[in-house]
Parts: C-alpha cells; structure tokens; sequence
C-alpha cells in the first residue's frame, strides 16, 4: 500500500494525502520512491484538472530525514547529490504539471515540507498556532536542499528571504500570509482541501510558477544591484562577528541565495544542491544533528525521569527567597498557570520579588504580546508573604535562599512540614552538595536540588541533582515540574559543583591560569571568543563576582572540602586576592577583571597584569584555545566517569543550554567524537605535558579509544 494515498474526484482533481511510515513525514527513501511514483501517475493522468497535497499526519511534513543526514560521510558525496537530486527533479516535474497544484498545510511545514509547499502554485494554512511554516535547517548546520533557498529568493527577493534563511525562522499563519509565504489561511482543518480545490477551479490556468516565466525577474533584482551588493557585504560581516568563522552554514547559505540570483532557475538548484552536500559532511552539522535536535529530543522526552510513575503537574507551589533567583522562579512558574507563594523574611521584600514579574508583564502588554487581562491573571497568581503557613499544601517547595548552610538548613526546618501529602521539598543550589543540605529534612527521600539559571525566565536549562537518598517519586516530580514550566531538565548525581557549575568552573579558573602564566589579559578574552564562547573568562568571573567565589570558598571551608574534584584553586585565590588587596569583587561591586563606566561600557582594568606580578608571555594562540575548550571537555569526560553524568545526552545539552558549550562542537561530550577519540588523547597529553596534569585524557577516555566505541 503507497504511503501517497491517491485520490482523483469528479472535477478531475487529484488529492494526494502524504502518510508516512512512522510519526511524521519526512524526506527519505520511502518519500522519494512515494513521490516519484505520484509525480510519474499525475503526469500520466487523463483528464487531470488540477493537485492537492495533504497530510494525515497532525503535522504536514517534518522535513528531511536527519539520520540520513548524520549518515552522510565524507566520501559519499557522489551518493547523497544523486539523492538530492533526485528529490528536486521530482519537484520540479510536481511544479511543471500543467494544471494548478496547491498544499493544504494543515500543521507544521518545516524544511523540506515546506520545500514541497514552495513547489506548489499556492498555499493553504490552517489558521491555528501549530501550523507554523519555515527553512529552519541553518539552526543544525545545513541549509535548505530541496529547493529552499531559491524558490524562497524567486519569490520575495533577495533581501526579504535572508532572514528566513539566515535566521531559521519558524512563522505563524498570519505572519507567513502578510510575508508573502503562504497565500490564503482557513479557519478549520476541515476547509482545507475544499478551499484548494475551489482555488483550482477558478483558476485553471494558475499553472506556471513565477520563474518559469519568460518575462520573470527576481524581485528587488539581482547582485549586480548597488543595494544588494551593499546588504550582502554588510551581511558577511555581521556573520563573521556573529559566528566566529565557526559555523559554516550561515555564509554558504548567503553565498548560495547571492549566486541564485545571477543564475537561471536551475542552475540555482545544483548549486543549492552541492552547498547542502559540502554541510552535510561537516563535523559542524554532525555535532548539532546529535545534539540538538536527538539528544535534546532524548532529554526532553524524559531519558533521565524513572518510568512506572504517573506524570503529574505541580499546582501550588512555594518558593523560599524572593531574590534574583526566587522572583524568576515565580514568574515562570505562573505563566504556565501555577499558584506560586513567594515567602521572604519580610512582606515588603516579598512584594518587591513580586514586582519583577510584573515589570516583565508590563513590557509584553507593551510590545503587544499579551493581553492586559492576561497579565493580570499571571500576576495574580504570585501571592507575596512573609508567613511559612501560607506555604500550607503546595506539592512542591523551591528554596532559593543565599548559598549558606545554615541559613538553608533553617528555612528547609521551618517550612518543609507544610508541603501536601507527596510533595518534594527542592534546593536552588548552584554548587553544595545535595546529601549535606538533605540533612536538615525530615523526609530526605523527598528532598533534590532543582539547580536554575540565571536569568531564569530566559534560561532554558534545569539541572536536577539527586542524592543517594532521593526516591525515584521525587525526581519524576521534579523532572515533570521542570517540563511543565518550559524548560530542558538533565538528570545528575550529588557532587560538589554537580555537573555545569564544576565544568563551568574550569573555564573561569584556565583564564585565571593563562592570566596567572603571564599572558595578557585581551588576549585570554578575545581567544576564549574565538573558540566560540559567548564571553571571555574574565568578563564572565566578573559577571559571576569574585565576591561570589569568595563566599562560596568560604562555604565549602566551612564543609572541609576546599575546592570541586575540578581544581579552581587558582581563580579562587586570585579572587580573593582582588578583593583582600585591591577591593575589587566584580561588576557589582565596583568592578572586577574590568571596569564598568556608569554607562554600562567596560573595559580591562589597567593595572590587571601589573597586579597578577608575572613577566608578559607569548603562548601559542592554538594553545591558549585549546586549553580554554579542552579544559571544559576534560571535566566533563570526568563527570561521566565519576558518575556524576548520568548520560551523555545529559552532558551535551547541558553544556550548551547551561555552561554556553559552543553549539559547533554538539557539546562537550559530543566534540570529541568528531574531533576524533585518539586526536584528542595525543593533543590533551601535549598540554599536559606543557602545562600541568590537568590535561591528562581521562581513563574513560582512554577506554573508550582502545575500544573504538564513541560518546
């Protein structure tokens, strides 16, 4: 039975009803055998008045096949362009049928579904959020092969489809209607098909695509425009500060929509085709695929939450601490429909927590994102209060008091005997250990870290630390708590740091180490930057405050454990110093690593390396990169094999959404397996032997390379 499903009516119009093996429809082998059939019986078809595509899957078409895609392998380029080309051929007879052809999108066009719709004469769109339509293929490395990108350029113009291409953008039915991209919306599934072929009807003769006419012109023009050349030169640079020269989708997609413009209609597609063919065998595009589209998939599909227990969804929850952290916490939590308590030492400081959830209502009222009464429903639900006994049957208590043990030991005794029946009692802890503030629980079973970031409502990473006392219910209430606000949960065991604080701290300390050996400050910010990081070190420990490390050394003092398996002893000290000596503990506190003019503007203290007290060095610029990735990555491979990974999904995602892991490398975890297992054990041992132990291949790693097996 085809997977096409063929259906002619009386008007000698032709529905084919796209259903897949499988949840979706995607572009595959299975596809490409279904559609050249069809393309092959339509050309055929007596009396043939006019085609509608359709879908029985909730969604239209998912796009191309992504473990094809991750199959792909330098040197079988020849391959995948016969594939590909074999895809666009099949298009093109679909758009040179001489009748009218018209999708009837009824959910998400994605990709190569919304290729097909291109290759349509018109678009029909369900009016309904789900149904969103776009080319979001730059966001995994590649760029739209089916004809994306230049029947996008045909269509609107070199200069209106950039975005769309550049950006990845998934739009919504209104917004794709006014841009041109679709071309009629309906209000009902159930309009769809009819009002596509009523459009076949009244148009019989609506058959020839723009650009396979004659007189066609591409709107705006082409390269040899003035304006162009100026938007694509501007275009390259904004690219090359954006990407670091790190990420090569976004400049072969310019190059190709630019030359799309010069050539005719056909030779745009083969050299769309070979553009897609070179991305698709890049590390770059392995590493994203792995990562952020199957692991994160693997993470968000709940991976790391036990199985046999009924999901549940919080709906009173307490949070303890309306600081930075607390008031974030709340508003997320009630703009999913949550009733949040948010308690603090006194009324007015849990009213003044409050207040930030409503300054971030107040401005999407303002830019026309939410209605009034909307907001007013959100802020309702956040009840200020200086009284535990308000926090009477939440099923889900989130302390998120200063990083100090005895002021949490305190709070978790005064309250926790308020949560419902069932109820889990969490921490917002960035880096003490789960087990030691367990201790102060009655029901240690039902006691985990829920480890937030900052800012929280834009933050999409959760990482949820479970001690070895907390039971399986409990997880899956965090984990599910998690999801229900929107936000990506990984799944880690107790150490001190857990997971991302740890990894996140060896970044912080190798610039204090390179800072610490002599070289010079701009260098150590700018070469982190070029490794693809969002910031330097040092303007992230300023971010971070050394005032904070200083407090949380203090802390972990007072636990006998001095410093995380990670070694920072060298930030940690260097912290210290800066305060004790120059009274400088971060932006916050007058300045750090930088200082900050009242503008906001900041610039590298003048007397940095003067303080550090070391002769200036010149180090290797591939060196001082290195050391700032490999650092990272080694701490992470030590955190899968302590234990304290759980998964390495876990260790990918995470270190991207919560550590800022450079998205070309797929993760820390996912970069050595395409850096190559053994290249890394040769290249991490040279460090070693230069610059100290630290570097040493973890054994896991050594392992896993004697075996041959990947991350």
């Amino acid at each position: 039975m085809s997977v096409f499903k063929y259906e002619k009516d009386a008007d000698g119009i032709v529905t084919v009803t796209m259903d897949m093996t499988g949840p979706v429809n995607a572009m595959n082998g299975e596809y490409r055998q279904a559609m050249g059939t069809t393309v092959e019986r339509l050309e055929n078809e007596k009396g043939l008045a006019g085609v509608v595509f359709a879908s029985a899957k909730p969604t239209f078409f998912a796009g191309g096949d992504l473990r094809e895609l991750l199959a792909a392998k330098p040197g079988t380029e020849a391959e995948f362009m016969v594939n590909l080309l074999e895809t666009k051929t099949q298009l093109r007879r679909l758009e040179k049928l001489p009748v009218p052809v018209v999708a009837a999108i009824n959910g998400a066009a994605l990709g190569g579904g919304f290729e097909i719709a291109l290759a349509c004469n018109r678009r029909v769109v369900l009016d309904s959020p789900g149904a969103i339509v776009g080319l979001p293929e730059v966001t995994l490395g590649l760029l739209p092969g089916g004809g994306g990108i230049v029947r996008t350029v045909s269509l609107l113009g070199l200069e209106k489809a950039l975005p769309y291409l550049l950006e990845g953008t998934r739009v919504k039915p209104a917004a794709a209607l006014k841009a041109g991209l679709v071309d009629e919306l309906v209000s009902e599934t159930a309009q769809l098909v009819p009002s596509a072929k009523a459009w076949i009807k009244a148009n019989p003769n609506s058959w020839l695509q723009p650009w396979d006419h004659a007189s066609f012109r591409i709107p705006g023009g082409t390269m040899h425009q003035p304006h162009l050349i100026q938007l694509v030169t501007t275009a390259t640079a904004m690219l090359a500060k954006k990407t670091r020269g790190l990420l090569p989708a976004p400049e072969r997609i310019l190059a190709v929509a630019a030359e799309a413009t010069l050539v005719d209609f056909d030779t745009a597609l083969r050299i769309e085709s070979r553009g897609l063919t070179f991305l698709a065998m890049t590390p770059q595009a392995k590493n994203i695929i792995s990562t952020m589209f199957f692991q994160m998939n693997e993470v968000n599909g709940g991976a790391g939450r036990p199985k046999g227990i009924a999901k549940s969804k919080v709906k009173k929850l307490g949070i303890l601490g309306a600081g930075m952290m607390g008031q974030g916490i709340a508003y997320a939590s009630a703009m999913v429909g949550i009733e949040v308590v948010l308690r603090d030492v006194t009324l007015e400081a849990a009213q003044k927590g409050k207040a930030y959830s409503e300054k971030l209502l107040s401005a999407a009222v303002g830019k026309g994102r939410m209605s009034e009464q909307k907001a007013a429903g959100v802020l309702a639900l956040i009840t200020p209060t200086a009284d535990a006994a308000d926090l009477q049957g939440c099923e889900l208590i989130v302390e998120a008091v200063f990083e100090n043990l005895e002021l949490k030991a305190k709070v978790t005794q005064e309250t926790e005997g308020y949560l419902a029946d069932g109820g889990v009692f969490s921490t917002n802890t960035s880096t003490l250990p789960i087990s030691r503030l367990a201790k102060a629980a009655k029901r240690p079973v039902d006691f985990i870290g829920i480890h937030f970031f900052s800012p929280v409502d834009k933050m999409p990473l959760v990482e949820i630390i479970c001690s070895e006392q907390t039971s399986d219910a409990a997880l899956a209430k965090a984990f599910d708590y998690a999801r229900q606000i929107g936000k990506t949960p990984i799944v880690v065991n107790d150490s001190l740091g857990f997971f991302t604080s740890r990894t996140f701290g060896t970044y912080l300390d190798e610039g204090a180490r390179l800072l610490d050996d002599g070289v010079a400050p701009a260098s150590i910010e700018n070469l982190g930057r070029q490794i693809g990081m969002p910031v330097g070190p040092l303007a992230v420990q300023d971010e971070v405050s050394q005032e904070l490390t200083r407090k949380a050394v203090e802390t972990h003092r007072a636990m006998d454990v001095l410093y995380s398996k990670a070694d920072t002893q060298v930030s940690s000290e260097i912290c210290e110093r800066l305060i004790k000596e120059q009274g400088r503990g971060g932006r916050y506190h007058g300045g750090g690593y930088y200082d900050y003019s009242a503008s906001g503007e900041k610039t590298l203290w003048p007397g940095l390396q003067a303080f550090v007290g070391k002769p200036a060095v010149l180090l290797p610029e591939q060196d001082i990169k290195d050391r700032l990735l490999f650092r990272q990555v080694i701490e992470s491979i030590k955190c899968l094999q302590e234990g304290v990974l759980r998964s390495v999904a876990d260790g990918n995602v995470g270190s991207i959404l919560g550590i800022g892991a450079p998205v070309w490398t797929g993760g820390f975890l996912q970069f050595v397996n395409t850096y190559g297992l053994q290249r890394f054990i040769d290249r991490a041992s040279e460090l070693a032997s230069r610059y100290g132990d630290r570097f040493q291949p973890p054994e896991l790693l050594l392992q896993k390379a004697q075996s041959k097996l990947a991350f």
